[in-house]
């Protein structure tokens, strides 16, 4: 069943001056002077009967509160917008899909870890949006840069999910230096449960005696995130 929206700000797109029509605006100006309901509905490409492209943009903003949001959404939720078909909610998943994996790889070929803020920068676009929680580690040579990332587990983490086997089998093969430990909170809260600090624990334990030091662990949330080692949780070497 489709969600009744109220139809905000309607007015038709081909009544307003040439040069505040969003995709003349655009190419006349640049994308940066639009604003984030202009460029979805650029997207959007149409509206619907009762309302323009623009029209329908701004009504699921408003609803919503900015793109950040809208970006966690999936098919179904989209789809069930009014105004929003298939089509429609198939090429916003997309676009938010690509602006995701853009944010997340660093253009060059060898990434460093320089310290929290960078790992946030390249990971945060990629696990902030998500419903559940992923665990991954970063797995890093004797310079800190990174020689890949490996998810560990999906779902809600606990020991039996998160096992020192599991954990240091892919950098034992990689011949890791160091690791760093990588999870999201889906309620967007960062601050570490007792099983976070207890796992934590347990994985800089093991990398001690198997020389792979855990350098951090970083739980990542919708403003910001939280370090282990910031927090003087696991000791500096």
């Amino acid at each position: 069943m489709k969600i009744r929206e109220e139809e905000f700000y309607h007015s038709r797109i081909t009544d307003w001056p040439e040069g505040e029509r969003p995709r003349e605006k655009l190419m006349q100006l640049g994308p940066e002077r639009l604003s984030e309901a202009e460029l979805l509905a650029i997207l959007l490409r149409t509206g619907s009967r009762t309302q323009t492209a623009v029209d329908l943009a701004k009504t699921i903003v408003t609803r919503y509160g900015n793109l950040q949001q809208l970006s966690g959404m999936d098919y179904r939720e989209f789809f069930r917008l009014k105004g929003i078909g298939p089509v429609k909610a198939v090429t916003l998943i997309a676009a938010f899909e690509i602006a995701r994996r853009i944010a997340s790889t660093e253009t060059p070929m060898r990434w460093k870890v320089t310290g929290p803020d960078s790992i946030y920068q390249r990971y945060g676009p990629r696990l902030t949006h998500l419903k559940k929680e992923i665990f991954l580690i970063l797995i890093l040579n004797s310079a800190n840069i990174l020689i890949r990332d490996v998810q560990i587990s999906e779902g809600i983490l606990n020991a039996s999910l998160v096992h020192a086997r599991e954990v240091f089998k892919p950098a034992i093969l990689e011949s890791a230096a160091s690791i760093i430990l990588l999870h999201n909170h889906p309620s967007g809260e960062t601050h570490p449960s007792r099983e976070d600090k207890s796992i934590t624990q347990t994985l800089v334990q093991a990398g001690k005696l198997l020389n792979i030091p855990v350098l951090d662990h970083l739980i990542i949330g919708v403003a910001g995130y939280f370090s282990f080692r910031e927090a003087n949780l696991i000791e500096g070497d």
